[in-house]
């Protein structure tokens, strides 16, 4: 999914600020860059049919929020790209996660070991659940 940086700045803000209505929005980022509520309104409905917001009228607007967290969205990202750059019957995916891994210290490859065996413990109570 391709995201322009205002979208990519938008959603950033949501993560942060759980959620907020296109005023709110725009009134941060008119501090920031510039720019007009009818951009922000327009950046906001974009994410949202991109299925990258959830939206819920209060009153005369929409309220805004992530309709996914932050580490589920990066990780469909680099799935999306991984499957774009693979060659049939090839998993490029663990291939580049075992190239990145070279380069993080060895705090970073144990929180990774704790989420790849929080993950694992995950799987297996759904399968034992079935």
């Amino acid at each position: 999914m391709q995201l322009g940086d205002l979208e990519k700045m938008v959603l950033q803000y949501l993560w942060d600020n759980g959620s907020a209505d296109a005023k709110q929005v725009h009134s941060y980022f008119e501090k920031l860059r510039g720019g007009s509520l009818n951009t922000i309104q327009s950046t906001l409905d974009r994410l949202f049919k991109k299925g990258v917001l959830v939206r819920e009228k209060q009153g005369h607007a929409f309220q805004y929020r992530s309709a996914v967290k932050r580490e589920q969205f990066i990780g469909q990202l680099i799935n999306d790209i991984a499957e774009d750059f693979s060659i049939s019957g090839e998993n490029s995916l663990l291939a580049a996660f075992a190239s990145m891994s070279s380069s993080l210290d060895v705090d970073q490859l144990d929180e990774l070991e704790r989420l790849i065996e929080e993950s694992r413990a995950d799987s297996k109570a759904r399968v034992d659940g079935l």
